[in-house]
């Protein structure tokens, strides 16, 4: 047990104001549509998913001399398409092509950094992996707390805050807390390790299917395409993915990314819970002909549920509910990591702190 504490200790007091951090930030992201509906114009507009709309919209935005890379299209909670470029450079849209707002760094929008530092820790792959391993280090934190907690937990109390500011009352406080939060922070934690490394995800699914079996299955066509056509019929296109899949939203549009490449159409089948979906249409640039195809729910199982990951971490199925329970999911993580830091920096030793008797006076 002793040992056991002092794991505990010294992770909560190492990073868990990282987790902190993290846990605030994606608080904040889970009402990142909400945030842009109020703030963006005609980011509360209906969703529209005909071919036209969708293809007149196309054609406007990748007509433009500085066109984008790629197209997140308007969901039915965000009336926006998405615009990524080069680097930094970003674009909101309306769902006619008409750019709203556009940026050119990541702390210009505050969506954007917020995404960046939860996600990334600014610092692109490198910070992913350090993110991933606090996602670890968080569910070892998540384990040996409800270890302290067990011998405890007759006195256990549901409540708000401490019942009194001192150090007794809030690391009782803190446990209590813990464990009756364990298995949403146990969930949201795993889901953002798995995201992050991939081979703790290939570890997790190892069970269900193997590693080759889920990067075969998800690799792209090989099939050289052609030229982007200055004129090609996105309308035509869009049609075509539409219609290989009846019902399924289309989600993005993405170019060739060098020389050769194909068209990329992601489409999001009923099943999926994946807000952008798996579902993947290719199209040869040069006549906008459907060259392959691929159906998300014929993917290995292994794949399918890695693909549960991002909508349970980020509450993107279940709507203002599940957005509320994770919420408190960050909250509390937020909490949980701050008090950590606090009680571990203000006593690092773990030691019991007992008054001096006050000498005795001269008579």
């Amino acid at each position: 047990m002793k040992v056991v504490r002092l794991i505990h200790r010294w992770t909560g007091g190492l990073i868990g104001l990282l987790l902190a951090l993290m846990g605030l930030s994606g608080a904040l992201l889970v009402h990142e549509d909400a945030f842009l509906r109020a703030t963006v114009p005609h980011a509360a507009d209906a969703q529209r998913q005909d071919a036209a709309t969708l293809g007149a919209a196309a054609t406007r935005i990748f007509a433009a001399k500085d066109r984008p890379r790629s197209i997140v299209l308007a969901s039915q909670r965000l009336g926006l398409h998405k615009l990524a470029y080069k680097g930094e450079h970003g674009a909101y849209a309306d769902q006619d092509g008409a750019i709203v707002q556009s940026w050119t760094s990541n702390w210009a929008r505050p969506e954007v950094w917020l995404f960046d530092f939860h996600h990334h820790l600014f610092n692109g792959d490198a910070g992913e992996v350090v993110g991933g391993i606090a996602g670890l280090a968080g569910l070892g934190f998540v384990g040996t707390g409800l270890w302290l907690w067990w011998p405890t937990r007759r006195m256990f109390h549901v409540r708000p805050w401490p019942r009194m500011m001192k150090r007794a009352a809030i690391v009782h406080h803190h446990r209590d807390l813990g464990a009756l939060a364990a298995p949403l922070l146990i969930l949201s934690l795993t889901t953002g390790a798995a995201m992050d490394l991939k081979w703790f995800s290939e570890a997790l699914r190892a069970p269900f299917s193997s590693a080759a079996a889920m990067k075969a299955a998800s690799a792209p066509p090989k099939i050289k395409g052609g030229k982007l056509a200055a004129d090609l019929d996105w309308t035509a296109v869009i049609a075509r993915a539409q219609a290989r899949y009846p019902g399924a939203e289309i989600r993005t549009i993405g170019l060739p990314a060098k020389p050769g490449g194909l068209i990329s159409v992601r489409l999001r089948q009923q099943a999926e819970w994946l807000p952008n979906g798996r579902t993947m249409a290719w199209f040869d640039p040069a006549t906008g002909r459907m060259v392959a195809d691929r159906d998300a729910q014929g993917l290995p199982l292994g794949s399918r549920i890695a693909n549960l990951d991002y909508p349970l971490h980020a509450a993107k199925v279940g709507g203002l509910p599940y957005r509320l329970v994770m919420t408190v999911s960050g909250l509390v993580l937020t909490l949980l990591g701050t008090v950590a830091v606090a009680t571990f920096w203000g006593n690092p030793t773990g030691s019991l702190k007992r008054r001096r008797k006050a000498p005795p006076s001269a008579s």
